[in-house]
């Protein structure tokens, strides 16, 4: 599940789409009028140009399948198709999705043999890899994340995926949703009188006797999204550039003043160590927020880094959290 990254700041993300790429679907004498190509600037500064829509995708991050699935293009291929329907459960998969690997490892070989009109996956992709993948069909790569613009970031990698598979439309139409389910969610927290409320957003793992949590910055796509909800992130300290995420402790976590916490873990995929683990650990029962009954376990299969859909579910478990 956890694949933590640090990316260059110096990536940028260049987003143009040129020419049609969701023509008419017949000509006025009934006839279909032909696919017109699309042009295409991505995450690399580099123009992909596709002869049509392309429709056999492979996705190699689950953001971007999700994504894929939205806009109603199911993937060809999936990079870890287990842990995806683990994890991702706002656009579910078709059982005939091939599996081509890993996250990060890949196997060209499979990804090949699916024979896809595109591949796409993000800046967390090696250069070597990309390469690769290169020699067999067109990839674009959109960026993974951006703690500047958290969700300015995530609308435009939709919007990336939609011009690439002819589905700018259905893709304007998604991200004016999910603006539609940031507004419903901020007027019912205001209504319960739960604006600026403090809360935090962590998911935690075990290695070992070790326990790591992560800790959601503002700067994460689910802390931006807290924000614009109308609460206010108890974490203040600053996470990675691209995620927006921080590395702590239990001792760490002493810092953090009353309100709600929120997290999110797998029954199937590492546990729960925040209702398990630390259950009978002495600093975490005193922690203010565990001794007023504030810590909340979000629903198994919200993803953390996904797209429109996957931050809807966020949205409508943190409001029923905070307000119930």
């Amino acid at each position: 599940m956890r694949r933590v990254t640090a990316l260059a700041a110096g990536l940028l993300l260049a987003l143009t789409a040129c020419g049609s790429s969701e023509p008419a679907a017949t000509q006025s004498d009934g006839s279909p009028v032909a696919a017109q190509p699309v042009s295409i600037t991505d995450a690399r500064n580099k123009k992909i140009d596709l002869p049509k829509p392309a429709a056999k995708v492979v996705g190699l991050e689950w953001g971007v399948v999700e994504n894929l699935i939205t806009l109603g293009v199911m993937p060809v291929g999936v990079a870890d198709v287990k842990g995806y329907t683990t994890w991702v459960t706002a656009a579910k998969l078709d059982a005939s999705v091939k599996d081509v690997g890993t996250r990060g490892e890949s196997s060209v070989d499979a990804i090949v043999a699916l024979n896809p009109d595109l591949v796409i996956t993000t800046t967390d992709e090696s250069a070597s890899t990309i390469a690769q993948l290169e020699k067999a069909a067109p990839v674009l790569v959109v960026r993974g994340a951006d703690a500047k613009n958290a969700i300015p970031q995530m609308k435009k990698n939709l919007e990336l995926v939609g011009a690439a598979i002819g589905k700018t439309k259905e893709a304007a139409d998604a991200n004016a949703a999910f603006d539609q389910a940031v507004a419903e969610g901020k007027k019912k927290i205001a209504d319960a009188g739960k604006a600026g409320e403090g809360f935090t957003m962590a998911d935690g793992y075990k290695q070992g006797s070790t326990i790591s949590i992560r800790m959601f910055t503002k700067g994460s796509l689910l802390g931006a999204v807290a924000g614009e909800l109308g609460l206010k992130n108890n974490w203040t300290g600053e996470g990675d550039p691209d995620y927006g995420l921080a590395q702590t402790d239990v001792e760490g976590l002493t810092k953090l003043g009353d309100g709600s916490f929120l997290y999110i873990a797998s029954t199937s995929d590492g546990g729960d160590v925040f209702g398990g683990d630390l259950a009978k650990n002495a600093i975490w029962k005193n922690l203010p927020f565990v001794k007023s009954g504030s810590v909340h376990r979000l629903p198994d299969g919200i993803w953390m880094f996904g797209g429109p859909k996957s931050t809807e579910q966020f949205i409508d478990a943190t409001v029923q959290a905070v307000t119930s």
